[in-house]
């Protein structure tokens, strides 16, 4: 058995798509977006999302169609979008569906109830949202989701940023 750095799935460099390389050589910010409906709880890490100022201001993000957060969202029509710190790199591989969450993403760390779905209790800035209309639209292979920003947490920003590029967190 021999024992390499490279990944044991990944495709040979020329069976990958060039755009999703292209993609993933920009600086992305980590982002948790999390909603609630009914009893239930769904969330995602994000970093395909971009911040729209003006009154009112808005984030746009790239969803997966098929995720829970998603198909929640729809229902809900409220969201929470809290941006990650370094600290908070299991709960974002746990919400990205690339770690293990025993018993869920949800048990991972304490939140609070708000009106646009549970925040991050840890996290030092968040954004209560309501979706926009027109209703999000299919492009390339994701959801483009609009959302209008209502509420914006800030506390002290004391912790790094968590930044994702080519499949990796850039930690400072």
């Amino acid at each position: 058995m021999t024992i390499h750095g490279d990944h044991p799935f990944l495709p040979p460099e020329s069976d990958r798509s060039p755009v999703r390389r292209f993609r993933g050589r920009l600086p992305s910010p980590v982002g948790l977006w999390t909603t609630s409906y009914e009893s239930g709880r769904a969330g995602l890490t994000v970093s395909s999302m971009v911040i729209a100022d003006g009154e009112p201001g808005y984030v746009v993000g790239l969803l997966d169609p098929e995720s829970d957060l998603c198909e929640m969202l729809l229902k809900a029509r409220t969201a929470v979008v809290s941006l990650l710190g370094e600290p908070h790199q299991q709960l974002a591989d746990a919400f990205g569906y690339v770690a293990p969450a025993p018993g869920g993403p949800f048990r991972m760390a304490e939140w609070t109830d708000t009106e646009w779905g549970p925040a991050l209790a840890s996290a030092t800035t968040w954004a209560g949202c309501r979706l926009a209309e027109p209703p999000p639209r299919e492009i390339g292979w994701s959801l483009e989701v609009i959302l209008e920003i209502q509420h914006v947490e800030l506390l002290p920003d004391t912790q790094p940023p968590l930044v994702h590029r080519r499949g990796r967190y850039l930690l400072s």
